[in-house]
């Protein structure tokens, strides 16, 4: 762990394995054939530098974010919550949970979870690019923590500062975003999985006939009144020091899990029938925020949908 906070994730494995997507051949023949060589006689090429907002900018860009916090608790707040879970103590408002996870769910289904799991100890990775500044703002006022990086800007420092965050925080990460493609897991949550060692809980969630955006991730916005089913899986407990072979392994065999989990709560929400073991989702903080001191009761009973099915995802 110590060795992490002095280099960068490049440094270990090759470009591809990082927190954003793993680049594709076309990627970079675009790259070599849109690179222009610099003129001699015009000096050194300038570097472009992402401009930073100005007071008055930070001050609408935060103005914002509280509006569209205050526009998604509206909105979600009339939504009919059903959930399922493999594992109910993987869920940081169950008194049962124990021990630091990386969540993961797909960039198009972030309102659900943004707006269920507000202030329960969890710190987001989001893009350093403009267009995530009101996101950040938003996560803010919802209760959320935040790390800026990607791929494509800030990984090493990125991974630095998730490893510190992990030590006494639960990390939520959309593994196809920021760019892309759509439902395809990238490598870093597996990377960051294998060298933290936390595990891994993939989350499913599903609308019933959402309005779609015409963007790269077709992201949802349900309607009003309507279902929103949420399917969760069992803790998956990446083995440690994997190499790039092992990571590609697990990254293929989470993403057949966390797309799997996404179709049966999308299936679900549509059907709008009971399913065995559910249970009504409520919008509340951490178990651990209302309950400072170990409870002396036990626990209320959850139903869960059973080890042996748990046991049949992790293979």
């Amino acid at each position: 762990m110590a060795v992490l906070s002095q280099i960068g994730i490049s440094d270990i494995l090759p470009p591809r394995i990082a927190l954003g997507k793993r680049r594709s051949a076309d990627d970079a023949c675009t790259d070599s054939d849109t690179h222009e060589e610099p003129d001699p006689m015009a000096g050194k090429p300038r570097k472009k530098k992402r401009k930073h907002p100005t007071r008055l900018g930070r001050f609408g860009m935060k103005v914002a974010g509280l509006l569209a916090a205050s526009t998604v608790r509206a909105w979600m707040s009339t939504l009919d919550y059903k959930g399922a879970l493999y594992d109910p103590s993987v869920d940081p408002v169950d008194p049962r949970w124990r021990g630091q996870k990386i969540y993961i769910f797909w960039h198009e289904n972030i309102l659900a979870p943004l707006y269920l799991r507000g202030n329960c100890n969890l710190s987001m990775l989001l893009s350093r690019h403009r267009d995530a500044d009101i996101l950040l703002e938003t996560a803010r006022h919802l209760g959320f923590e935040f790390v800026r990086g990607s791929t494509f800007g800030g990984g090493a420092t990125a991974l630095r500062e998730l490893e510190r965050r992990g030590r006494h925080m639960n990390l939520a990460i959309t593994p196809d975003g920021p760019r892309g493609p759509r439902r395809v897991l990238a490598q870093g949550p597996i990377y960051l999985s294998s060298r933290l060692g936390m595990p891994l809980v993939a989350m499913g969630f599903g609308y019933d006939s959402p309005w779609r955006l015409p963007t790269w991730d077709r992201f949802a916005i349900p309607k009003p009144y309507s279902r929103s089913c949420g399917v969760i899986g069992p803790p998956i407990v990446v083995p440690p020091k994997l190499d790039r072979e092992g990571v590609e392994h697990y990254r293929l065999k989470v993403e057949r899990l966390l797309n799997r989990l996404t179709l049966e709560a999308e299936a679900w929400a549509t059907a709008r029938t009971p399913k065995v073991g559910e249970v009504v989702a409520r919008r509340q903080p951490a178990w651990s925020r209302l309950h400072p001191e170990p409870a002396h009761a036990a626990p209320p009973p959850h139903v869960g949908l059973g080890a042996a099915t748990a046991q049949d995802l992790r293979t």
